[in-house]
């Protein structure tokens, strides 16, 4: 297990390396430790009531069980799967299924791919969601709505086109292509799938959906595309275990935090998140959920207004050395670089030793993408370490699911760890309320008669300033 742990590299934090301008040092951290060991004091009382999502890894093993049945059985007599959801509920999914299997999973023949194909639909776009239709068969198809609540209006519209679809097309046997994932009491759709009798997944108590991953919101659609899902539980267990230490210098979810914290205090309010590794991209996005909604608040738990927060960016290595990092070198010092980078990656392409009379490019011959992949990454941290900004790396030894449970937990505890630190709740979201509000109201749900006047007497635009 040791070789396979992930590490944190904070050196290009520290002022020995940045410089005393822009680096920190032993001492800063040391400075608030009164509030670090308050912070992980929280955090070990909340474990239990407060942050559930900490216990998934080691609490499921009879869920585990029932998902792996169930994606037996879909395997057996379905060619695609598809999520229905939005937020973590899609996010997560998707950030695991790149990450673990083929980055063409869904173009391999049936006996490669060895799973069904594997769609995400989290948008409402009319256009997108009608061309999925163009591409599946309904009655080879299963779909897992996910919503917690199960008004997500979203996810419920998907819902709903998809439930009468599938009764015209396959009549009663329509309930057998339909998995739902909620909330075990509350909201619509745990009624409609005890009424319909879905096959019906619950997502636990104090489980938000961008720290929902680890439950059956990830777990069942990993399982169905043939991700090792204990594998998956096990690394993140172990990642867990490691940051449950109190010492901020031999935890690194709580080093993670308290460096992003600290870079707060001095303007850094934008967190790029930039994978060397194609597999990775979409945890980029993962992140910026779980960074931008549990720490983007107004007000503290003091319910003073403190308007904390720190941008997300997502950014590719190598991509987007060709679009972002000009900025992050020369523009303004107001940005922390997160790199993802892989010691070892899982296929291995030599470049051929040709064009040795054209020096420029003769030079790559005989060496290997991988190994152009990973001096990229060396040397984009080079240039911001060159240049005065703050970056630090995690690193992950290869990507598989022991590797990728890590990565999971790791940032779920630094967020959370950040948001004690910050003195906010990092696991609600009210600025998300009002549009969704504004949109029941639009489209005439009950109980929304007040709003929607308050949408109605809204200034009204002025054509001037159209043009």
């Amino acid at each position: 297990m040791e070789q396979m742990q992930i590490k944190l590299d904070f050196n290009n934090m520290m002022a020995e390396f940045l410089g005393e301008k822009e680096g920190f040092t032993r001492q800063d951290i040391e400075a608030i430790l009164p509030q670090i060991n308050q912070a992980h004091q929280n955090m070990t009382e909340k474990r239990d009531t407060g942050m559930e999502w900490r216990n998934l890894p080691f609490n499921q093993q009879q869920v585990v069980e029932q998902i792996l049945n169930t994606a037996a059985d879909i395997r057996s007599r379905c060619d695609t799967f598809v999520v229905l959801g939005i937020g973590g509920s899609a996010l997560g999914p998707l950030a695991v299924q790149t990450a673990l299997n083929h980055w063409h999973y869904n173009e391999l023949p049936p006996e490669k791919r060895g799973g069904p194909r594997f769609y995400v639909v989290d948008n409402v776009d009319p256009e997108r969601v009608a061309a999925l239709f163009d591409v599946i068969d309904l009655s080879r198809t299963v779909f897992n709505v996910i919503s917690k609540s199960g008004s997500t209006s979203e996810t419920m519209a998907q819902f709903m086109i998809i439930h009468k679809m599938l009764q015209d097309r396959l009549g009663d046997r329509y309930v057998h292509h339909i998995i739902a994932t909620t909330d075990r009491e509350k909201g619509n759709l745990i009624k409609i799938a005890r009424q319909e009798g879905f096959t019906t997944f619950i997502i636990p108590g104090g489980v938000g959906g961008r720290y929902s991953e680890l439950s059956p919101v990830g777990l069942l659609p990993a399982a169905v595309c043939g991700i090792d899902i204990k594998e998956l539980l096990a690394g993140a267990a172990y990642m867990d275990k490691i940051c449950r230490q109190g010492d901020v210098f031999s935890n690194p979810a709580y080093m993670f935090a308290v460096l992003q914290y600290l870079a707060m205090g001095r303007g850094k309010n934008i967190s790029v998140m930039m994978p060397y590794a194609d597999s990775l991209k979409y945890f980029a996005d993962w992140y910026a959920q779980l960074w931008a909604e549990s720490l983007g608040k107004r007000f503290d738990l003091n319910q003073r207004e403190v308007f904390v927060g720190q941008t997300p960016v997502k950014a590719l290595g190598t991509t987007d050395q060709h679009s972002q990092v000009q900025l992050y070198t020369e523009g303004p010092f107001d940005k922390v670089v997160t790199f993802l980078k892989v010691e070892r990656y899982r296929q291995e392409l030599a470049i051929p030793k040709i064009f040795a009379d054209i020096p420029s490019i003769g030079f790559l011959g005989g060496h290997a993408m991988g190994e152009l992949i990973s001096a990229e990454q060396l040397a984009t941290e080079y240039a911001l370490l060159k240049a005065h900004r703050l970056n630090h790396t995690i690193i992950l030894p290869e990507v598989n699911p022991f590797t990728v449970g890590q990565l999971i937990q790791l940032l779920e505890v630094a967020t959370a760890f950040t948001g004690e630190l910050l003195n906010i709740n990092a696991f609600d979201q009210p600025g998300v309320e009002e549009g969704k509000n504004a949109t029941y109201a639009l489209l005439g749900r009950p109980g929304y008669e007040e709003k929607r006047q308050e949408l109605a007497d809204r200034p009204a635009k002025k054509p001037e300033y159209i043009i």
